[in-house]
């Protein structure tokens, strides 16, 4: 039987992740290109999400802690199924991101470029650059990531650099 503690407890997780399902299905969509390996790591996040519900801290943000446990659930993916880069050619079908400049060809081909710079990274940066474009703070990347604010102002300049020269 079913307790009033365990229901809302239930109830709250489901709610709030509801409320930022978003969070899971980018870093799916970003660490498992085929539908069916993104819809599996999807899965495999939410039931990592709720396994470690019981010791989320209502101090701190949802959607940090989110982050958090959802990267490194894809990153450790990433690295079971593979060690090092990927061998898989980029492909835009894999990606079904909705993009404002489907019809502006030159908008087209950065995002592609964007993308494919995103997918040779290693997990870790990857998931930094999944942070950056979400527009999330540096302290709130240090958080999730778990490194200094230091560390990721310098990572991202790098990974700006990166990105410049190879487009």
């Amino acid at each position: 039987m079913t307790s009033p503690t365990d229901t809302a407890r239930r109830d709250g997780f489901q709610t709030l992740l509801q409320q930022h399902r978003g969070i899971v299905a980018k870093v799916a969509g970003t660490y498992a290109w085929h539908p069916d390996d993104r819809d599996d790591l999807m899965q495999d996040i939410a039931t990592q999400l709720w396994k470690a519900w019981p010791d989320y801290d209502p101090a701190r943000p949802f959607a940090t802690w989110m982050y958090r446990i959802a990267l490194n659930v894809a990153i450790s993916d990433v690295r079971s199924r593979t060690r090092g880069p990927s061998s898989e050619a980029w492909n835009e079908e894999h990606h079904d991101v909705a993009d404002p400049h489907a019809h502006d060809h030159e908008g087209r081909q950065q995002v592609d470029l964007l993308y494919r710079f995103i997918h040779a990274q290693p997990p870790l940066d990857r998931a930094l650059l999944l942070l950056y474009l979400d527009d999330r703070s540096h302290r709130e990347m240090a958080d999730v990531l778990g490194l200094s604010e230091t560390n990721v102002a310098t990572k991202i300049s790098r990974l700006k650099q990166r990105l410049r020269n190879e487009l």
